[in-house]
């Protein structure tokens, strides 16, 4: 009896080590941005590609204050409701004092300077595949913008979901950097993908998501139930979407549909930030939606 309790100590310390090895954060190389110079004017565009506003910006800002990322946005979901931090450049309550490896490996990892887990609210499960350099923009151009003190708040997730630790066994078992359509005809399609799986992560909200909310992506852009709220994101494959790339990148630009609806809710905002890409980006992006696999 006594070996067989020797026995099971040991299996669980052995267990306890895999999960503390599987689960631990990992970042980017220290010198994974060596090399790179940054490029203000090309970060606005990142900035924009990637609707970083969209989320950080106070509830009801408009105009120029949506540049204040003061956070404070609600996303209610299964598991909480998370609420956007303060992102600003101010060193204290923002991130003005992270350096772009910081941000980096926020992004492109979903941990934080201080070695922890980010909740994947964050989008970093498509931000994972962005490139580098635009990154290292993207940190110079929001250096450039106000500074606010607000402080975040806290998120609202109970017990097992605010156990940090927890999520380093979600990424392994979910999270991938591999593009979901491999192969692409032109690099204008390439390019549509980047900005639609990474920068701009449409997928976070057009794709369904498994009973651990990750996203299903052999149902890649097939819509689904808005989290904590009524209706659904719409089908964008092949076949649902009927509109023609001319018809896409209209209501990109502009936010109008064929049928002379307009776009409301969180699309609304995701409109403003594409009407800022430049038209060849936005008839990009209109390729891309239609060589991705039809799921009905």
């Amino acid at each position: 009896m006594r070996r067989f309790f020797v026995l099971l100590a040991l299996i669980a310390i052995c267990g306890l080590g895999v999960f503390w090895f599987v689960t631990r954060p990992q970042t980017l190389p220290n010198d994974a941005l060596a090399g790179l110079t940054p490029d203000v004017s090309r970060g606005e565009s990142v900035f924009w590609s990637a609707g970083c506003a969209s989320c950080h910006a106070a509830p009801d800002a408009t105009g120029e204050a949506k540049l204040i990322l003061s956070g404070g946005q609600s996303f209610p979901s299964d598991f909480g409701t998370f609420i956007a931090p303060n992102i600003s450049s101010d060193p204290t309550e923002g991130i003005g004092g992270w350096s772009a490896l910081e941000l980096a490996n926020a992004m492109t990892k979903g941990v934080s300077p201080d070695g922890q887990h980010f909740y994947p609210v964050f989008p970093y499960t498509s931000y994972n595949k962005a490139n580098l350099q635009d990154v290292v923009d993207l940190h110079a151009f929001m250096a450039t913008l106000p500074a606010s003190n607000a402080p975040s708040q806290p998120q609202d997730v109970g017990f097992p979901f605010n156990i940090r630790r927890l999520l380093g066994g979600w990424k392994w078992l979910f999270m991938s950097d591999r593009w979901v359509v491999q192969s692409v005809p032109s690099p204008v399609e390439e390019r549509g993908r980047y900005l639609v799986e990474a920068l701009g992560h449409c997928g976070e909200c057009h794709t369904p998501r498994n009973v651990l909310g990750a996203m299903e992506r052999d149902r890649w852009l097939a819509g689904g139930p808005i989290p904590g709220g009524k209706g659904s994101f719409p089908n964008l494959t092949p076949g649902a979407l009927t509109w023609s790339q001319e018809d896409l990148a209209y209501y990109f630009e502009t936010g109008f549909t064929p049928d002379f609806d307009s776009a409301g809710g969180h699309m609304a905002l995701v409109i403003e930030n594409l009407a800022k890409a430049t038209p060849e980006d936005r008839a990009a992006i209109a390729a891309y939606l239609q060589i991705v696999p039809s799921v009905k």
